[in-house]
């Protein structure tokens, strides 16, 4: 094999925009080497092979252009990182793994993303989060000095804080940012919460409702069941939120018909049932109004109500998730389709988190059906 590290040199200078002269001043040689090493005229000296990679933020093996075998190795390190991840498995061992391949691949965002996915849900494991009342107040508050102690946390913030000086795509940015306004403001740091939020676009400025007034005919009608299908989940995150930190909404049945009005909107815009994502998202809202009709409503026999509505969505979206493109039929978003692989993941631990927050009225009376056997398992 000839090695020909000039030409890796010359091609991960233009991919960062730099002139021979920065890399000559960074490592501490002459313009005219950095032409020669470019050139195949000659190669940099041994000693300074590890100080242009770190320059260029890659291996020394990529710097020499030894990238099939790294490929394959990268490809199923992120394979197995993300099969774990959506599992819901025992995070320890796969942020070992992550950690490690961020040493060995420090210019791959999808190792950082990862990573910071995986050690997000191992700080839910090993430190999860508290919140709290304050007696006169209307608000719940994060409790940030517990929250903040989390270094789990603190680490994913650091994993995801650079992946977004890599090359990602808007839709990974998009993701990365709102985790991070999430735990910068759980952890107690409002200031760089409000920092990031603020650089980013207004909903009127978003992709999805400016590609709906960009076209007309069917594409036109195609972007707009998108934008109908991201504003109605947007929607759904925003009032839930909403409900869940103000005391006197949850508490009320103003809080329950919330919920339960917004998933009705759900089943009106898709009228004919085929509810695609959104059946995770009526599942949710359904789950949320029992729990609130038990803790504060009328108890646990009309909570159990919401509790199989929400129950029926979850199965439906189990058995259309990832069976190959997904097509929406109902009249506003009939153009649409979407690949269910893509579509939200479902947590192993999903019936877990509800069984636990649940009164235990309304848990005995869903233990006593054969047909939720499951949400104990």
């Amino acid at each position: 094999m000839v090695v020909k590290i000039g030409d890796k040199i010359r091609e991960l200078r233009r991919r960062d925009g730099r002139k021979q002269e920065d890399l000559a001043n960074a490592v501490g040689v002459t313009n005219q080497a950095v032409s020669r090493w470019e050139s195949n005229g000659g190669y940099p000296d041994l000693e300074i092979i590890p100080a242009i990679a770190n320059y260029f933020n890659v291996s020394i093996d990529e710097l020499f252009g030894y990238s099939k075998d790294r490929g394959d190795k990268l490809k199923a390190i992120l394979s197995k990182a993300e099969k774990a991840i959506v599992e819901d498995s025992d995070m320890t061992e796969c942020v070992e793994m992550l950690r490690a391949a961020a040493e060995e691949f420090p210019s791959e965002p999808k190792v950082y993303m990862n990573l910071g996915f995986a050690l997000d849900l191992l700080g839910w494991k090993k430190h999860g989060a508290r919140s709290f009342t304050k007696d006169g107040s209307d608000y719940t508050f994060e409790d940030t000095e517990y929250n903040s102690q989390n270094i789990y946390w603190q680490e994913a913030l650091r994993a995801y804080e650079k992946a977004l000086t890599l090359d990602i795509s808007a839709e990974e940015r998009d993701v990365l940012t709102q985790r991070m306004v999430l735990y910068y403001a759980k952890m107690g740091y409002f200031d760089k919460a409000m920092t990031l939020a603020s650089k980013q676009n207004s909903l009127l400025m978003s992709r999805e409702v400016l590609l709906s007034l960009a076209n007309e005919g069917e594409l036109k009608d195609k972007y707009q069941g998108e934008a109908i299908i991201d504003l109605l989940a947007a929607l759904k995150t925003v009032i839930v939120n909403s409900v869940c930190t103000k005391v006197s909404v949850f508490t009320k049945k103003e809080g329950i018909a919330l919920m339960i009005e917004l998933a009705h909107l759900y089943e009106t815009v898709f009228s004919d049932g085929r509810c695609g994502v959104g059946h995770y998202h009526i599942c949710e809202l359904y789950l949320h109004a029992a729990l609130y009709e038990a803790r504060f409503g009328e108890g646990a026999e009309k909570a159990l109500e919401h509790f199989k509505k929400g129950f029926d969505h979850k199965k439906i979206y189990e058995s259309i998730r990832c069976t190959g493109e997904y097509r929406y039929t109902s009249p506003l978003v009939a153009k649409v389709t979407f690949p269910s692989e893509n579509f939200l993941s479902l947590s192993q631990t999903f019936w877990k988190g509800w069984i636990e927050v649940f009164t235990e009225e309304l848990n005995e009376r869903i233990k006593s059906d054969p047909q939720y056997a499951e949400c104990f398992s």
